[in-house]
């Protein structure tokens, strides 16, 4: 195959390293975005006056046939040059040179794969990000209906203070948010459209990039051509943000495969969210958790790979950074979204043991910091409150009791109200400083910022759809359809 400057082509071992071997699978997942760009470069062609009507709906038709056909027609085409030549040379041999061979006007492949990628992390954000903010939801959901819950929560793993398990999920909830936040901030840079471009350096014709950009649904075109087709910084903050929210999801996985085992007994897992031994009949393991723990290892490595494949790249070199890292990076993606998809079900489907975290949070004597902070209420120096109860819990140790008032020198405790006082009279006292009594204010704002979330999706999944609307209106007025 000639392109007018080189006369060779890749042979197929080659060819197959570089473009793979498009099987009708790959044409069947590749194509259709390039067509969407295409629909929406052909239409602005058309409103700039670079292509007449006649042309315009000629290959808007041909698009719509082969796309109807379910691609058949390309299967047995050879791509000695990829997807696009191969695909824009059955235009041309079909539609003849004059047609055909007019599509790429004022455009080039940089441009065009820069485009297609940041339609397919867009589409990526918008699907993630609903699976992600519905875990927000359950994480908030289960916060609820938990926050009477008393358990001890733990510190260098022993027994601490009482808080409720209502707490410590919407302590996790408010975590998942601000991920959530730097994904949101990190997908800003995907609603510029780098179409227009061209190689590296923009065109002379007199192209309309903003209309492409509308087109297509995103609110502007790039400014500057060198950084839409060289960068892919975007990709990189995604998948750094990601990251982020693997790596609370791995810390909640953590939690809670410790407190499923049988010496804690805090929270069970129904039946369909274990799995069984092949070895040994008695087992129930909560192996899930352990697949929501590892994935931040994949995340994190495909960042370090994407960025090593970046670093030191010539800031034109579109193939290393815009391929090769990209891979990378999709890589990472995926086992974020199924670390998401896995907590889902974890968190719904875990059940705390009222009765054993009740039970833990008594027996290791979490109210200790609770009694000394009595103390310092009646008028003792906190240290010399410290001390008091310290001895007597080293006391009740020694007895084997968790009363800690007979422990102390007599009277110590009188007249600061602990006798007869509940452990969730002394978890609800836990108001100042975001402690588990003041749960209603900080849900509150947590549900506030999950709505936003879900509203953010909402409004771009709009500028998307008024986009393909105002595309599929320009297509049928060129193919006549509108007729």
């Amino acid at each position: 195959m000639s392109t007018g400057r080189l006369l060779g082509e890749l042979r197929a071992r080659t060819r197959h390293v570089v473009y793979g071997d498009l099987d009708p699978a790959d044409i069947a997942a590749q194509l259709p975005p390039m067509i969407r760009v295409d629909r929406a470069h052909v239409a602005m062609l058309a409103a700039r006056g670079l292509v007449s009507d006649h042309v315009a709906g000629a290959l808007l038709r041909r698009m719509a046939d082969l796309t109807a056909q379910g691609f058949a027609p390309l299967f047995a085409r050879p791509a000695p040059r990829g997807l696009f030549l191969m695909y824009e040379g059955y235009l041309i041999e079909h539609l003849g040179a004059d047609v055909g061979g007019v599509l790429h006007t004022g455009r080039s492949r940089n441009d065009l794969k820069a485009t297609i990628t940041n339609l397919a992390f867009r589409d990526w954000v918008l699907e993630f990000g609903e699976q992600a903010v519905r875990l927000e939801g359950v994480l908030l959901s289960r916060a609820r209906a938990h926050r009477s819950v008393v358990m001890p929560v733990y510190t260098h793993f022993q027994a601490a203070m009482p808080v409720t398990y209502g707490h410590y999920l919407l302590g996790v909830a408010l975590a998942v948010g601000r991920e959530l936040d730097a994904l949101r901030t990190a997908a800003e840079g995907l609603r510029v459209c780098p179409l227009g471009a061209g190689a590296v350096a923009g065109t002379d014709l007199p192209i309309d990039p903003a209309h492409t950009a509308r087109l297509l649904g995103f609110s502007g075109s790039s400014p500057h051509a060198l950084d839409a087709v060289a960068s892919r910084d975007v990709p990189l903050r995604l998948l750094g943000a990601a990251a982020g929210l693997a790596v609370v999801l791995s810390r909640l996985a953590t939690d809670l495969q410790l407190w499923s085992t049988a010496e804690f007994g805090f929270v069970g897992f129904p039946d369909r969210l274990v799995g069984g031994s092949s070895a040994m009949p008695q087992k129930r393991n909560a192996f899930l958790l352990e697949h929501v723990r590892a994935k931040p290892g994949q995340a994190l490595g495909a960042w370090a790979a994407a960025a090593s494949t970046m670093a030191t790249t010539p800031f034109t070199n579109s193939i290393e950074v815009g391929t090769e890292a990209v891979a990378s990076v999709w890589h990472g993606l995926r086992a974020v979204e199924e670390s998401v998809l896995l907590s889902q079900v974890l968190v719904s489907g875990a059940r705390p043991d009222e009765s054993r975290m009740r039970e833990r949070a008594e027996a290791g004597y979490t109210t200790a910091t609770s009694v000394a902070n009595r103390l310092v209420r009646a008028g003792t120096p906190f240290r010399t409150a410290h001390h008091l109860v310290g001895d007597a819990v080293r006391q009740a140790v020694a007895a084997g009791s968790t009363d800690l008032e007979e422990f102390g020198p007599p009277g110590w405790l009188d007249g600061t109200g602990l006798t007869g006082l509940d452990l969730a009279d002394l978890v609800a006292e836990h108001v100042y400083g975001g402690g588990p009594g003041d749960f209603t204010a900080p849900h509150e704002t947590a549900v506030a910022g999950w709505s936003a979330r879900r509203r953010w999706l909402c409004d771009w999944r709009d500028t998307v759809r008024a986009g393909d609307a105002e595309l599929a209106t320009e297509v049928r007025r060129l193919t006549g359809e509108d007729a």
